[in-house]
């Protein structure tokens, strides 16, 4: 079974939708990939966000997840789903070997089933727009 990149926004997306797991350096989700005509593999993709740092901190935080789940996914990753790490703030300073040990233990519990409760949705504006004045 060969393990690919997920490349098109759309699966993303989808994969917001499913399992969350969240550790200190990452944020893992899971979600199936296949339908009736089957499962895809396993896939992955890597989501680093501005507001972690600059163009060479991002890159080193993809590089660093893109070796994890190169040597966790074959292993412990689950048949025909897709995998997304989301880069949190401390990624980067955090020790290699317990962001594997972290990730390991995320795929273990998304393996059972037993992810975080789901994010509540973003408290903004509800009044649409500037205030009005007296």
């Amino acid at each position: 079974m060969t393990i690919s990149v997920l490349t098109r926004r759309a699966d993303f997306l989808a994969a917001n939708k499913g399992l969350r797991v969240a550790r200190p350096g990452f944020v893992l989700l899971v979600r199936p990939n296949g339908g009736a005509d089957g499962g895809h593999g396993k896939r992955y993709g890597i989501t680093v966000t501005k507001k972690i740092g600059n163009a060479v901190v991002r890159n080193r935080m993809k590089r660093r997840f893109r070796e994890l789940l190169r040597a966790a996914l074959p292993e412990h990753g689950l048949p025909d789903h897709d995998h997304v790490l989301i880069g949190r703030d401390g990624g980067v300073e955090r020790d290699f070997a317990r962001l594997g040990e972290e990730l390991e233990q995320a795929l273990t519990r998304a393996a059972v089933g037993k992810g975080d409760p789901p994010r509540r949705p973003r408290q903004g504006n509800r009044g649409g727009g500037r205030r009005a004045r007296k």
